[in-house]
């Protein structure tokens, strides 16, 4: 019988170690439905060995994962919130590492006349008419971000509903979808945009705002909270990421010839 147990344990031991390393990534909709990270991963998987296993979902949910020790790294887009965490000791070694940025899109008729108008007075004029507004309500960067813009407009959707401004409760890809089949605006990073087909009869109406820009920043599930975390090979994925070779790598990803994200580690 010891024999038994001894040759078992030898064979769980030799499967444990032909099993690949691997990390958990919380990160958003926006880098996974954008196709960033099916351009990325890969490279950082054949440099290293070790499997980058993503889970897109809005950032708040995101940070969410890490705080609760789901997940090994962070890579998201709300960095007042992502500070926070880490000023709290959920995180550490948090980095910038790429910018774009977010568009407001609508129908190409634009019937309260927001194109070519700042975001806040687009919002204004949206906010005047009623006209349908797609948001996604999910406690995503986006969301965050739309929030903050909609506040700067005087309005504050969580008080009260509203029929012209619908919450999806979902990520950017399906919010997308919703204000093409209602013709109505919404707020997007440009990423998903450019990715985006079923566009139906949207359009950009507002760009270029400095409101509108748009931080990632990569962070550590601090080990000391969550002595589980894969340290080391997380470590080596977010040290790739901010290198010259992972900055080169987002940079090199377009759609169309349109690039989506803008290295900016150590800026």
């Amino acid at each position: 019988m010891g024999r038994i147990l001894i040759f078992l344990a030898s064979l769980a031991s030799a499967s444990a170690a032909a099993q690949p390393a691997f990390i958990t990534l919380a990160s958003t909709t926006s880098t996974e439905q954008s196709g960033l990270f099916k351009h990325l991963l890969p490279i950082f998987e054949g440099k290293t060995g070790i499997q980058v296993r993503a889970v897109a979902v809005g950032t708040g949910q995101a940070l969410d994962m890490g705080r609760r020790g789901d997940a090994d790294v962070a890579l998201v887009h709300d960095k007042a919130a992502e500070e926070k965490m880490v000023a709290e000791g959920w995180y550490v070694e948090r980095h910038d590492v790429m910018y774009n940025d977010f568009i407001l899109v609508g129908p190409k008729s634009d019937p309260v006349g927001t194109r070519g108008a700042d975001t806040v007075a687009a919002l204004k004029k949206i906010l005047g008419k009623k006209a349908p507004f797609a948001s996604r309500g999910d406690k995503s960067g986006t969301h965050a971000a739309e929030l903050r813009l909609w506040q700067m407009a005087g309005l504050d959707p969580a008080a009260g509903k509203r029929t012209w401004y619908r919450e999806i409760g979902s990520g950017m890809g399906p919010t997308l979808n919703v204000a093409s089949a209602m013709n109505a605006y919404a707020i997007t990073d440009r990423g998903t945009w450019l990715s985006f087909k079923n566009r139906g009869d949207l359009t950009i109406l507002v760009e270029g705002d400095k409101r509108l820009f748009n931080q990632y920043g990569v962070m550590l599930v601090n080990p000391a909270r969550h002595p589980h975390v894969k340290q080391q090979e997380s470590m080596a994925f977010i040290d790739w990421l901010v290198s010259r070779e992972g900055q080169d790598a987002i940079a090199a990803y377009k759609i169309n010839g349109e690039q989506l994200f803008f290295p900016n580690a150590g800026h």
